[in-house]
């Protein structure tokens, strides 16, 4: 990897960083915010959420270290709608998860036969957001409906 795509793959990574820790912050808020008789199982998955973020961005700074870059102090967007349904905030965390996934394929962009270990951080990392937005995209359905949301 030059040194052009190591800056380009550095930028990418902080971008990561603060989508992710901006995660932790969405979903710890969105779990302190469910009310109702499916509270529990929901916080909980909410909470899961935010310690998995934390995990993502950790990793994320690990590889820009690797790379000789300086982790971001900044967050990402942490726009408060004042909407605490529950299928607001799962349409929330569709949406932060969406933009998760475009940071991923940036990075997988900028690696793409410069750097294998970059290359398969970035495709594990959209295996599981990919996933995970398939989780959420279930959650939002209707009992009973098959077809994919649509938003």
């Amino acid at each position: 990897m030059n040194e052009a795509d190591k800056v380009e793959a550095i930028k990418a990574l902080n971008r990561i960083m603060e989508t992710e820790l901006a995660g932790v912050v969405k979903y710890t808020h969105y779990s302190l915010m469910v009310f109702g008789y499916n509270r529990i199982p929901i916080v909980s998955w909410l909470k899961g959420n935010a310690d998995e973020s934390l995990v993502h961005a950790h990793r994320a700074g690990e590889l820009l270290t690797l790379l000789g870059g300086h982790p971001s102090l900044k967050i990402g967007s942490l726009l408060e709608t004042e909407k605490h349904d529950i299928g607001d905030i799962l349409r929330e965390s569709l949406e932060h998860e969406t933009s998760a996934i475009k940071s991923y394929y940036e990075l997988l962009r900028i690696a793409e036969g410069k750097s294998i270990l970059l290359e398969e951080y970035a495709r594990e990392m959209i295996v599981q957001e990919e996933l995970h937005l398939d989780e959420v995209d279930k959650m939002l359905r209707r009992p009973g409906e098959i077809a994919a949301f649509q938003s």
